[in-house]
C-alpha cells in the first residue's frame, strides 16, 4: 500500500512538472513586446504602441485620469507624441512575471532617455496580460516614476 501510495504522488508530480511554464520563454515573449512597444513609441507610431493592447484595456496613466479602450488610449498617445519635442525616448525592461493560466503580471522597470543618452526619468510598471487568439495582449497597465516630484511655488 505505501508503494502505491508513493508513485501516485510520483506521478503527479511529473505531470504537474511537465504543465508548468518555461518562465524564461515567457519573459522573452514580454520582452519582445515591450521593445516593440518603445521601438513604435520612438518612431511616434501611435498604432504601433496600441497593438500591445487589447481592445479593452485600461492604461492608469500618472497625474491623469485612466484611459479606457484601445481608442481612448490611442488618442493619449497621438496627443502626447504631437508635443514631444525633445525626442527622448524610452527602454522597458521586465523585471518578474507572475503566470496562472491565461493571466500573466509583469512587473518592469523603465527609463526616458534623452536623445544625448543621458537619463531624464525612471521608475516602474506593473503590465497585465491575458492570452488572447495565442498570443498575450495588455489588459490593463500602470506606471510610477522614481524621481521625486518638483516642489510647486
Amino acid at each position: 500500500m505505501l508503494l502505491v501510495s508513493c508513485s501516485e504522488t510520483a506521478d503527479k508530480t511529473t505531470v504537474e512538472k511537465s504543465t508548468a511554464p518555461d518562465m524564461d520563454k515567457l519573459k522573452a515573449e514580454i520582452q519582445t513586446l515591450e521593445d516593440g512597444y518603445a521601438a513604435a513609441e520612438k518612431a511616434k507610431n501611435a498604432d504601433g504602441v496600441v497593438a500591445y493592447y487589447s481592445d479593452d484595456a485600461i492604461s492608469y496613466n500618472r497625474n491623469e485620469p485612466p484611459s479606457v479602450g484601445k481608442a481612448a488610449i490611442k488618442e493619449k498617445l497621438e496627443k502626447s507624441m504631437a508635443k514631444d519635442s525633445a525626442g527622448n525616448s524610452n527602454v522597458y525592461k521586465v523585471v518578474d512575471l507572475y503566470q496562472d493560466g491565461d493571466l500573466l503580471v509583469e512587473i518592469g522597470s523603465w527609463t526616458k532617455m534623452s536623445p544625448s543618452g543621458s537619463q531624464v526619468d525612471n521608475g516602474h510598471y506593473m503590465s497585465v496580460f491575458k492570452k488572447k487568439d495565442g498570443k498575450y495582449v495588455c489588459v490593463r497597465d500602470m506606471s510610477v516614476s522614481s524621481t521625486p516630484a518638483k516642489p510647486v511655488m
